[in-house]
């Protein structure tokens, strides 16, 4: 019973927080750039007109692509509110990652089908990153679970600190920050804008846009982990790592998809490498 209250909990709090959280991104870059910005429930008007649109779609796979989407996203921080296993938050969040991938691939358009290949791109540099965070974590508290990770006595970014910035590589592409904002960017400069959905529209956008909210709360999620020991340690851990987030998405141009993968194999996956050893041989 405490395991489906934690689901709910999840399924619920995931889309309130995920478009709280999008809300303040837009306030606090546009106090970056000396504006007023929109207000911080911007975001749930945003979502609200899409599903109030008319549903129109290139072909009907898209249609089950972008319910994919958001269910893997939304079932992901269920699992993850349920203190479930690592490993099964990964792979189910990877099939939604996949489904929207094919989605854009499904259409026709130049723009989309860009998009959808730098989408894999991004997702070949971030996996791979998390697959080695989730590993530290197993080799400190013996398990995968989220469960044993809350048991531990003291803050794992002591352990992992190598780790959690290489975790901040897999954060700023899922979060679609600058420098790596080159599939899907939400900044008019840029010469793909929504790239990878460029044929979505209306409610299957919408989905879309929620499932995003379920991500950011994902991938926060993790980086909370670190700090399990003090609520409001990691409230500083998260809002420290927030902040610097949009600080880099402000002062940063959008790089090649070939610097990523360098910039986030070398350096991020070097660094995961460094600490798995460490932990290894301590």
């Amino acid at each position: 019973m405490d395991t489906l209250i934690l689901i709910i909990i999840g399924l619920v709090a995931g889309p309130v927080l995920g478009g709280l959280i999008a809300g303040l991104d837009r306030r606090v870059t546009a106090w970056f750039q000396s504006r007023q910005g929109p207000p911080i429930t911007q975001a749930f008007y945003d979502v609200a007109k899409l599903l109030g649109k008319e549903k129109i779609v290139v072909n009907q796979w898209q249609i089950l692509c972008a319910w994919v989407y958001m269910i893997a996203a939304a079932v992901s921080v269920a699992l993850f509110f349920a203190q479930s296993d690592l490993l099964l938050i990964f792979f189910v969040q990877a099939v939604g990652a996949v489904f929207l991938v094919m989605g854009a691939m499904a259409a026709k358009s130049p723009y989309s089908q860009v998009g959808a290949q730098r989408e894999l791109m991004q997702i070949l540099a971030y996996e791979p990153i998390l697959i080695l965070v989730f590993v530290g974590f197993y080799l400190v508290t013996g398990s995968f679970s989220i469960e044993a990770v809350w048991a531990v006595d003291k803050p794992l970014l002591a352990k992992m600190p190598l780790l959690y910035l290489a975790l901040g590589y897999a954060l700023t592409i899922k979060l679609r920050k600058s420098p790596f904002d080159f599939s899907t960017s939400h900044h008019g400069h840029q010469e793909l804008v929504k790239g990878v959905l460029t044929e979505y529209s209306g409610p299957y956008l919408a989905l879309v846009e929620i499932a995003h909210w379920y991500e950011t709360v994902l991938v926060l999620g993790l980086c909370a982990l670190f700090w399990t020991t003090n609520v409001g340690w990691m409230a500083v851990l998260l809002v420290g790592t927030y902040m610097l987030e949009i600080l880099v998405d402000n002062t940063m141009a959008r790089m090649t998809w070939r610097w990523m993968l360098k910039r986030v194999w070398l350096l991020g996956m070097g660094m995961s490498v460094v600490n798995l050893i460490w932990l290894y041989a301590g």
